[in-house]
């Protein structure tokens, strides 16, 4: 009787304070059966007292009746509101997993501090069981991260999963709100040029290079000590023609408007290497994926320009899968004959005319992108290059075309074995018949990382080679996939040994802007403000291809300013071309650094933790000696001269980007 009153006794008082009668509580919830859709995973969808593939939960035969399913790598971020005392859970890798590659770190991590981490936990493995302490804590993480260079087949099980609390039952959130912030300021009026400081072209080779300058229209443009062979429209800025002797060109670009004039040295090399700087552009997958058109590719060329990009060195329009016809597809602008009578490859109806296409974007003074893979399909089944590949290279320079994606897809079923002469075969094959044409093309591997490909891909003709699986993937895990595949696969192979001039490490598209949520329709990136300035740092860090993949044709003023600001692309573009690497790494906190052609650095302090965070670079650690200028590069501005480190204090999943120089 006497417990009745005290409940009523405070049931009253709730009333009395406004206080909803549900928001005091007590007890113990499974995870379970909390709301699971802000949870995000690298495949499929959370699910409840199931398996990701919706199986009942097993882990080395034994059987949960509850718990909950998610697929590597994934983070749940369980709001508990200061109120819990206890998380407990089993556990390990799905017995539905189906592959002994599968291996998987839980973590669960409060307040920034990790409470639990297995160690890498693989299929068979008995389910190991997790009971922490977490009073006081206010977030708790619940982190399945993937060991291997695959999350294929990592399924991830959090068995019998439960928090024991007193008060605010827990809840499952996203990511907290963030203001989308403009740091990059507006260019000056009068002219600026930008971009690339150097340009390769092999001899008697169509030569097309737009002059990149910010500033007031009308303006007019020259080159001082253009060789010959080339010549340049004053008023596009595009120089065009052919070079016929070998060698290196310093020349002097100039801009002029009525406000001022500007110039700039620039060097053109004509020999055998193209792609001395990581090439920038913008390709139609993740926003378009199997719906691009002749329409679309003209309109991303005009956006180009309208836009501004051009002026800040972005180069490449190209087209992604599903330009060709697709065997068997009772579509009619898909279906069709793949092959004309010769056997060189056609395109779908929703491409009528490649040359004139092509010559459209090139009369922007822009260069047009082509995808195919060397199996007989492409990974959206239309006509791949298997046993034409003789043909459809050659195809792709009559039409004009001056980057070729090589997707490995289908040539999975026709390679014969994983060995690496296999891996190598027709990426080799494509990279000696580009050579030929009458055109520079560069050539893009498209396979995943396999057989190590940063050692070998500039060998066989690339320029460029995919590191890791698709970023965009899965659409929710995008943030997740960004850490994994950007930060960790890059740092865990030291690639910053393998890229450079001519060969550059890809570890995927910028996924800015709108994307494809892959169920019809398009969705702002999930990526938070934050997450968006670590991702176009790290990528300028690393020397990676600046490749945007959202909708070019509808960029907010956010998403440009992180496209468009010159101190950091000149941090991708610097012509040492020598790629960063992570310095130092204190759990979540990270410091990456790239040597700049002028002896300065680029260096990166990232937060990778859910919890703002001071990051703090030491010279020891860089390499350096005595008082530094440091300038925040996003905000071009000069912070001050520092005798023994520079430190920040860095937002949840963000940056401080800046140039360190003895200057």
């Amino acid at each position: 009787m006497r417990l009745h009153r005290i409940f009523v006794a405070v049931l009253l008082l709730c009333v009395g304070l406004g206080i909803p009668a549900g928001a005091v509580e007590s007890g113990t919830v499974w995870i379970s059966s909390l709301d699971l859709s802000s949870i995000v995973q690298g495949w499929g969808q959370p699910q409840a007292d199931k398996s990701v593939t919706g199986t009942p939960i097993s882990v080395a035969g034994r059987k949960f009746e509850h718990g909950l399913g998610t697929h590597a790598n994934s983070m749940a971020r369980l709001d508990l509101n200061g109120s819990a005392t206890r998380f407990s859970a089993w556990v390990g890798v799905d017995d539905n997993a189906g592959s002994k590659q599968a291996s998987i770190v839980f973590k669960v991590v409060g307040d920034g501090k990790t409470l639990f981490k297995s160690g890498a936990m693989m299929l068979g493995q008995a389910a190991e069981k997790v009971d922490v302490d977490v009073t006081g804590v206010r977030l708790l993480l619940l982190l399945a991260d993937a060991t291997g260079e695959s999350i294929a087949n990592d399924h991830a099980d959090w068995a019998e999963a439960q928090v024991v609390y007193s008060g605010k039952q827990p809840a499952f959130a996203g990511p907290p709100s963030e203001e989308a912030v403009i740091l990059t300021p507006k260019p000056p009026r009068a002219p600026r040029i930008n971009g690339t400081h150097i340009f390769g072209v092999r001899s008697n080779h169509p030569f097309l290079f737009t002059i990149p300058a910010t500033g007031d229209r009308p303006m007019t443009f020259g080159v001082k000590g253009l060789p010959a062979g080339l010549t340049v429209d004053k008023q596009s800025g595009q120089i065009t023609g052919r070079l016929q002797k070998t060698g290196e060109y310093d020349v002097t670009f100039t801009a002029a408007n009525a406000l001022g004039k500007a110039n700039r040295k620039f060097k053109i090399v004509c020999g055998e290497t193209l792609a001395l700087t990581p090439y920038m552009g913008w390709n139609s997958w993740y926003v378009w994926e199997g719906h691009v058109t002749d329409q679309i590719m003209r309109a991303a060329a005009d956006a180009m320009v309208t836009n501004g990009m051009i002026n800040h060195g972005y180069q490449y329009v190209n087209i992604d899968d599903c330009w060709a016809v697709k065997p068997g597809s009772d579509n009619p602008t898909l279906g069709g004959v793949p092959r004309d009578a010769e056997g060189k490859v056609n395109a779908n109806g929703r491409f009528p005319d490649m040359k004139a296409m092509t010559d459209y974007i090139h009369s922007k003074g822009l260069k047009a992108g082509i995808y195919t893979s060397p199996g007989p399909t492409t990974c959206a089944g239309h006509e791949g290059a298997f046993g034409h590949e003789e043909l459809d290279m050659p195809r792709f320079a009559e039409w004009g075309f001056d980057f070729v994606k090589y997707d490995w897809c289908s040539y999975g079923h026709k390679a014969k074995d994983s060995s690496l002469p296999e891996l190598q075969k027709p990426y080799r094959l494509a990279g000696d018949l580009l050579r030929r044409q009458d055109r520079d093309i560069i050539l893009n591997l498209c396979q995943y990382g396999m057989g190590n490909v940063w050692t070998w891909g500039k060998e066989v003709g690339g320029h460029s080679w995919r590191t890791a699986g698709d970023l965009g993937g899965s659409f929710s895990g995008i943030p997740v996939a960004l850490f994994r595949d950007g930060f960790d696969v890059y740092a865990r192979h030291e690639l910053h040994k393998f890229g450079g001039p001519g060969g550059w490490n890809d570890p995927d598209y910028l996924l800015l802007g709108y994307l494809s949520n892959w169920k019809g329709r398009t969705a702002p990136t999930p990526l938070t403000p934050n997450e968006q300035y670590t991702h176009v740092s790290l990528w300028c860090l690393v020397a990676a291809p600046l490749i945007l993949s959202g909708d070019i044709t509808r960029l907010d003023d956010f998403t440009l300013s992180l496209l468009c600001n010159d101190e950091v692309i000149d941090v991708d573009q610097d012509s040492l071309g020598k790629p960063g690497r992570r310095v130092t790494m204190n759990d979540n906190l990270e410091v990456w650094a790239k040597d700049l052609e002028d002896g300065a650095k680029a260096v990166g302090l990232f937060n990778r933790s859910d919890l703002p965070a001071t990051v703090v670079a030491k010279w020891s650690d860089l390499g350096l000696t005595g008082r530094q200028s440091v300038r925040d590069l996003w905000r071009q501005k000069n912070l001050g001269r520092y005798k023994e480190e520079f430190k920040a204090t860095v937002p949840r999943h963000g940056v401080v980007l800046v140039r360190v120089s003895p200057k």
